[in-house]
């Protein structure tokens, strides 16, 4: 891989801001072949770390890029770790962390969690300052279905690892979530995945469906009922859920035109009657608002446990 490819963007990212991504893995090795995955099949299985690229390598690549950036005048918030297969595979990855540091921006790594278990792993992911980690699934037959893992991986030592990272890493710990339909979107299956999350204490969990092709074609994202059940189940584990459904656009809270900022916030919170009423309130405007773009079907109401709520309908053109 040349120096070009391993550095690349910065991208706009709802969780991160402007995020230069980090190529750190070749195609596409890792140690699950999800079905969902948007970047294909898995070629390598393995959960062999090795080297890779030199961190020599890898710091130039992003210098050079964050330098051209800079020249731009584009901001960078942060320098991401999302390569083509599993970032923690990279032998090197600790080392590579802490060169970055001295770049002056903020370091992120999304790792499927798969290898947590290993102490080197955990302690490779110590320097960054924002990890996200995936709880696809707790039972090992959604696991197995959804993530597809290699062979010698063990769902509970994975588990184990996550919970023993989470009280070790000191920075800022985020979760990901992506729902399958008929795989791991069963109720019993998402209230076992937010009480796991419950102990884990992540900073947010985001639910997710795919937005991309997947892997497979067939795999396909759990529904719209389901998605905002899944949300109301986490937010009474005591988590901080967000719906990340590539429906939203824009900046989400206030801006006074009432349309925008309920359907921005609807797209990945769930609103209570309640808050919905009070941007109408604020903007000067009323209910009809609100009629209106149910009748438009950009939103629906759902009721959870006696509470009204508002949600956004996905698929649709705003």
């Amino acid at each position: 891989m040349e120096n070009e490819a391993i550095a690349f963007g910065p991208v706009p990212s709802r969780r991160l801001g402007m995020s230069l991504g980090i190529n750190n893995i070749p195609p596409k090795i890792c140690t699950y072949s999800c079905v969902y995955c948007q970047i294909g099949k898995t070629l390598e299985m393995s959960i062999k770390r090795r080297v890779f690229y030199s961190p020599g390598q890898i710091y130039e690549s992003v210098k050079e890029r964050v330098e051209q950036v800079r020249l731009r005048g584009i901001r960078i918030d942060y320098l991401s770790f999302v390569p083509d297969g599993e970032p923690t595979l990279d032998l090197n990855l600790g080392e590579e962390i802490k060169l970055l540091k001295g770049l002056g921006i903020k370091i992120a790594v999304i790792t499927n969690s798969s290898l947590l278990w290993m102490e080197e792993v955990r302690r490779d992911l110590a320097p960054a300052d924002w990890v996200c980690v995936k709880v696809d699934a707790v039972s090992p037959e959604a696991f197995k279905k959804v993530d597809r893992p290699h062979g010698r991986l063990s769902l509970e030592r994975i588990l184990e690892g996550l919970e023993t990272f989470s009280r070790e890493f000191g920075n800022q710990l985020v979760s990901e979530t992506m729902l399958i339909k008929g795989l791991n979107d069963s109720p019993e299956e998402i209230e076992k995945i937010a009480e796991f999350l419950s102990r884990i204490k992540p900073e947010t969990s985001y639910i997710m469906v795919p937005t991309r092709p997947p892997a497979e074609e067939w795999a396909e994202g759990a529904d719209e009922e389901t998605l905002h059940r899944s949300y109301l189940i986490f937010k009474a584990h005591g988590l901080r859920p967000l719906l990340l459904t590539g429906s939203g656009e824009g900046s989400f809270g206030f801006t006074g035109d009432a349309e925008r900022d309920i359907l921005a916030t609807a797209a990945v919170h769930p609103m209570e009657k309640e808050a919905v009423e009070e941007i109408l309130r604020r903007s000067g405007a009323d209910w009809s608002a609100v009629e209106k773009l149910i009748k438009e079907g950009k939103l629906r109401e759902i009721t959870y446990r006696g509470r009204v709520f508002l949600v956004r309908v996905f698929g649709r053109k705003k």
